[in-house]
Parts: C-alpha cells; sequence; structure tokens
C-alpha cells in the first residue's frame, strides 16, 4: 500500500496503482524477480506492448481504465470514443482552466501531475532513491564535469503513474539545449520496483537536458522512461525561446519519472514538501501549481 500526502487535505490518500498485483509479483517473488530480468526489464517487452498501445485493438481498454481509476474526462477537450487507441488516451491533452499556471516570475512550478519527492543541499555522490538507496548524478547523467556544478543544490523526483496526465512542462521562461539520450533497461518506477533495484534511474532508459531557465539559473530535466514505457517524446526545439508552461515532452504508456536538478541557492522549496520528503512520503502536485520559489538570501 502506497501512501500519498494530499496538500489540500493535509491528509494522506493510499494510492490506487495500475497493475499492482502484478507488479508486486514482479519485484517481490523469486519467479516474478526473474521473468523481470529474464524479459521484462528489456526494450523488446515495452516495445511489444506499444505497438499494442498503439493498435486500434487497444481501444477497448479506455472506457474500464477511466471507470477504474476515476479519471475526470471534463478535463480533456476529446472525448473517450474519438480517442484511436490507448496510447492516444493515454497521451491526452488537458484543457488550460485543468491545470492554471502560477505566472509570477519568482514562484517555481510542478512540470506535472504526479507525486513530488524533494532533496536540498544534495551530495551529488550520494543522491536518495529510497532509504537505504543511493546513486550519484555522474552515473545519472554520465557527464562529471556537469554534475560537479550541482552539489549542495536541490533535486526534486517526480513520478508518474499510469493514471496521471503525462506530458510535462517548463518551469519557467527560458531556452534548452538538446536533449542527451542514455539507452538503459525498462524497470518499473513504482516504489516497490525502487526499493529492490539498487541504482534504478542510472539502469534505466532516460533522457536529460539542461534548461538555461530565466529565474532559476541552469536546470538539469531528465526524463527516466519505465516498463511500457516505449517512448519519451520531446516536443521542444533546442535552443529556442520556450514560455512557462509550455510543453517540453510526453511519455507513452506506464509510470516514468522526471527528475529535475537545481544549483545551490537557486531555489527554495514549499514547507510542507520538504517535511513530507522527510518523513518519505511524496506529495501529490499538478502541473502549473506552487511548489517552491526563487531563492532570497533574505528569506
Amino acid at each position: 500500500m502506497i501512501q500519498i500526502y494530499n496538500r489540500r487535505t493535509n491528509k494522506y490518500d493510499t494510492e490506487a496503482v495500475a497493475g499492482e498485483k502484478y507488479i508486486n509479483w514482479a519485484y517481490e517473488s523469486p519467479i516474478g524477480k526473474g521473468f523481470v530480468e529474464l524479459f521484462v526489464k528489456r526494450k523488446i517487452f515495452s516495445k511489444l506492448y506499444g505497438l499494442y498501445c498503439d493498435s486500434k485493438l487497444s481501444r477497448k481498454k479506455i472506457p474500464s481504465f477511466i471507470s477504474s481509476f476515476n479519471i475526470d474526462m471534463n478535463m480533456c477537450p476529446t472525448i473517450p470514443s474519438d480517442f484511436k487507441s490507448f496510447n492516444d488516451f493515454f497521451i491526452r491533452k488537458l484543457t488550460k482552466e485543468a491545470r492554471p499556471i502560477n505566472t509570477n516570475k519568482n514562484i517555481l512550478i510542478s512540470p506535472g501531475d504526479g507525486r513530488l519527492m524533494a532533496h536540498t543541499n544534495i551530495d551529488i555522490n550520494e543522491l536518495i532513491q529510497v532509504k537505504g538507496i543511493t546513486y550519484s548524478l555522474s552515473e545519472l547523467i554520465q557527464d562529471d564535469e556537469i554534475a560537479k556544478e550541482y552539489n549542495g543544490g536541490v533535486c526534486l523526483v517526480l513520478r508518474l503513474c499510469p493514471t496521471d496526465y503525462h506530458r510535462l512542462h517548463f518551469i519557467d521562461d527560458g531556452t534548452i539545449e538538446a536533449s542527451n539520450k542514455v539507452l538503459g533497461n525498462y524497470y518499473s518506477v513504482n516504489p516497490t520496483a525502487l526499493e529492490r533495484v539498487p541504482k534504478l534511474y542510472c539502469q534505466n532508459k532516460r533522457e536529460w537536458s539542461i534548461f538555461h531557465s530565466k529565474n532559476f539559473g541552469d536546470v538539469i530535466h531528465v526524463e527516466v522512461g519505465a516498463t511500457c514505457v516505449g517512448s519519451i517524446i520531446q516536443s521542444y526545439t533546442p535552443n529556442q525561446k520556450v514560455k512557462k508552461g509550455d510543453e517540453k515532452c510526453y511519455f507513452k504508456f506506464g509510470g516514468s519519472t522526471t527528475i529535475l536538478f537545481f544549483k545551490k541557492n537557486t531555489v527554495t522549496i514549499d514547507d510542507d514538501i520538504l517535511l513530507q520528503s522527510s518523513f518519505g512520503f511524496e506529495t501529490k502536485v499538478n502541473m502549473g501549481e506552487k511548489i517552491g520559489e526563487k531563492f532570497s538570501y533574505s528569506s
């Protein structure tokens, strides 16, 4: 059972996990672990399932998925019957009214919908995956020189579930460099897997880029793929100006994660998120909502 902090109600909600029984079997039982290592973590598994989710046959999954996970389709400009495949539904867009953007230049917004964990004053060689399991920024992005610049900074880990809106957006005005692709496995990013696979983020397929933010300095954006996430699609044009709230990328089917790194003394994360992170709980956030603000020496 995964509990998530709801900052609106100040209570903990139990997360509805798509494929929960399978995930528990795959990462907790000896036979399941063997199946993951032999087949599930490999590209071919996610590619084959991705082909199915791109097909017309997969449309039949849409109504039951909406019903099972209580997805509010009033926030979507497209009606369920108009989606051409399950992936077409999965990468659905939302109305602007559904996710208002806090446009204050000093306010840091969430880049997407998901469950957020924040780490401050980070040691780039001991980044926290879960309690007792760490990884390094150099391993994650495979660039020692860039990694060094973020020691003592802030790391934000936003985990997206299959039930979430799966498009990510820019946290500020600025320009962003081309995306660097790192090949890897396709482990699940569910907490059950994170607790059992060492350096999971560094093992999985991922893409990273440097966002030259107008108000928060140079930010490293990392998108981590996962089981059945066959594609990470970048929506932006490298080195061209973007506006706060513009779309950056989207994931096709599956759970996935984005990780943001900020340099020291650039951002201050909201107290409730930091408190829950210190307790080991993720905080549920939506794209566009305030999660922090620009660092001020007077604060």
